[in-house]
C-alpha cells in the first residue's frame, strides 16, 4: 500500500489536484493506503473539484480510463472553469493555511492528538499534518 504524493504538489501552480489524482490512480489499481480511502471524494478532494467546476466521479472516471495527471487537467479546464492567475493564488493560500487559526483548527487539533502529534509544533496546517501523518518532512 502507498500514500499519495503530498498536497503541495502542483500542475500549472494549483496546490492538491496531483495528489487528489494520485489517490484516485492508486485506490483503482488497489494501491491506496488504507486510511486514505475513507476521504475519496470528499473533504478537499470535493473542495478541489467544487474549485475547478467539475464532478469528482467524472473527474475519477478519466483518472480510470488511463489519462495522467496532464490530460487529467486538460479535461478538467475543458469540463469546468480553468482558473485564472489570481483564482489560483487564492485557493493555494486557502489550502496551504488550512487549519492555521480558522474553523478547521479543531480538526487539525483533533488529528494531532489521534497521531501522537500533539507536541510537534511545527505541524501547523492540514497539510503539515497530513505530510508528517504519511512520513514526509514538513515542508
Amino acid at each position: 500500500m502507498k500514500t499519495p504524493r503530498t498536497p503541495h504538489d502542483t500542475i500549472h501552480g494549483l496546490v492538491y489536484f496531483p495528489r487528489m489524482v494520485e489517490k484516485i490512480r492508486l485506490h483503482a489499481m488497489g494501491g491506496l493506503a488504507e486510511d486514505c480511502i475513507p476521504n475519496l471524494g470528499k473533504g478537499f478532494d470535493d473542495r478541489c473539484c467544487k474549485f475547478l467546476g467539475v464532478p469528482y466521479d467524472e473527474l475519477a472516471s478519466q483518472v480510470k480510463a488511463g489519462l495522467d495527471d496532464e490530460a487529467v487537467w486538460d479535461w478538467a479546464m475543458k469540463r469546468g472553469a480553468e482558473p485564472t492567475a489570481e483564482q489560483i493564488e487564492i485557493w493555494n493560500g486557502f489550502m496551504t493555511k488550512r487549519g492555521w487559526r480558522d474553523d478547521a483548527s479543531e480538526i487539525l487539533i483533533r488529528r494531532k492528538k489521534e497521531s501522537g502529534f500533539e507536541t510537534r509544533d511545527e505541524i501547523q496546517t492540514m497539510f503539515d499534518y497530513i505530510d508528517a501523518d504519511e512520513g514526509r518532512e514538513i515542508r
